[in-house]
């Protein structure tokens, strides 16, 4: 069997392999097949392209596609002649791993939707501050984070979770971020999907998700999990916030996804 893992805006592959690795080998072996590509524009996808190559649509076809050539480089059979896949993606990523079970690019069993972002709307208040990053990068470099401290819009973002804030500091120094500073400015403007109706047909596919969220943490909005996990008439798993200690947060959530994938094979 085979799980997809998917990272956040401004990360890399890196990331999902460190968080959920271990969730996944706990709940169903060593031996489980785990593939994380790297989305357009971040860690090893050099290429960044136009603003029309950061529609979600075109995102998910990439990323089924890269998914599929990982498996086959791995000896694996098809998607489609083995055991259907298990999605778990973060931020950016649960709004793409949304997308590929919605539009069938990869035959989907399960999926786990962590600290989802994206909604209906384009650009909402909680993302608008990614924009403002990629531009300081596009002008200043990595220099400019000295700007963005400065600017109201991180303030409040600090002011509501210094975590959160720290984090967003993380887009200045990740690699190559200047000359990537597109895929902050064009990821935001994107809907994860059409509207509540549309989310509901993941449960009427047969697909079983779990959604996880955070209090207090002003760029993955704890409402919005409640609003995807309502939609999708999924589990909700409520972890402890960022500023409470990273450490406990990132044991619960292993241990939330572990539980729900070994409960919900059998």
């Amino acid at each position: 069997m085979t799980t997809v893992l998917l990272h956040g805006l401004g990360a890399d592959r890196r990331q999902p392999l460190d968080l959920f690795t271990p969730a996944v080998h706990a709940a169903v072996g060593a031996d489980e097949l785990i593939v994380a590509p790297d989305i357009r524009a971040h860690g090893g996808f050099l290429s960044v392209g136009d603003p029309a190559d950061f529609g979600f649509d075109r995102l998910a076809v990439e990323v089924a596609a890269a998914v599929r050539e990982a498996i086959e480089d791995a000896g694996g059979p098809s998607p489609e002649a083995s055991a259907p896949l298990t999605i778990v993606g973060i931020s950016l990523g649960a709004a793409l791993a949304l997308r590929i079970a919605l539009d069938d690019l990869l035959p989907i069993e399960r999926a786990v939707f962590v600290r989802p972002s994206f909604s209906d709307r384009s650009l909402p208040d909680h993302l608008r501050v990614f924009p403002v990053i990629g531009q300081i990068l596009a002008d200043a470099g990595p220099a400019g984070a000295d700007e963005f401290r400065e600017r109201a819009i991180f303030q409040h973002v600090v002011a509501a979770s210094p975590a959160a804030g720290r984090g967003l500091l993380t887009q200045f120094i990740a690699p190559d971020a200047a000359r990537r500073a597109m895929r902050l400015v064009e990821i935001p403007r994107n809907r994860a999907f059409r509207d509540d109706a549309e989310l509901a047909e993941l449960e009427a596919r047969g697909i079983r998700s779990l959604v996880i969220g955070a209090p207090r943490d002003p760029v993955h909005p704890y409402a919005l999990a409640e609003r995807w996990a309502a939609g999708l008439k999924a589990p909700l798993v409520e972890l402890p916030a960022r500023d409470d200690g990273l450490p406990v947060q990132t044991a619960l959530l292993r241990e939330g996804i572990a539980r729900w994938l070994q409960h919900t094979r059998a």
